[in-house]
């Protein structure tokens, strides 16, 4: 597991989860079993660590944290926050304190690879069924399939 910086009002961190697989280095393929165990017998690394990142969550954050992790993007499930998604609330005023705006989604949006996207959060300011019926009015196709909403 890892874990990395988040930008909010107080010290907080993210947590970003690995696949990790030892796969049998390319110059090794096509050899027989038997040989590849001698190498491995012998001392030589025949193996290399393939990592994948499987499961991030960003906790409450600023948009920048994409921009310093850009692996968030190819994390199989991403659960983060996104506390405001009306226009009339301003990013820089909402950036400040440490949280998300729709638009910083949105913007962002062709790179997101992620299976799962789980947003959460949302301001008390809003309804439920405010959040379902703006995000499905504003996400673009790309994501719309991927974005679950946990409130």
């Amino acid at each position: 597991m890892g874990v990395f910086r988040t930008a909010h009002t107080v010290p907080s961190v993210g947590y970003l989860v690995w696949n990790r697989r030892h796969k049998l280095k390319p110059e090794y393929h096509g050899l027989p079993g038997e040989k590849i165990r001698d190498l491995r017998l012998s001392g030589v690394e025949v193996t290399r660590e393939v990592r994948t990142p499987i499961l991030a969550y960003t906790g409450d954050t600023s948009p920048e944290v994409f921009d310093h992790y850009p692996t968030l993007y190819d994390a199989k499930i991403l659960i983060t926050e996104l506390s405001f998604i009306l226009p009339s609330h301003k990013k820089d005023k909402i950036h400040k304190f440490g949280h998300m705006h729709l638009d910083d989604l949105l913007e962002r949006a062709d790179r997101f690879n992620n299976e799962v996207i789980i947003v959460a959060h949302f301001s008390t300011r809003y309804h439920p069924q405010q959040v379902h019926r703006y995000l499905e009015k504003r996400l673009p196709d790309k994501l719309k399939g991927r974005i679950k909403v946990w409130i």
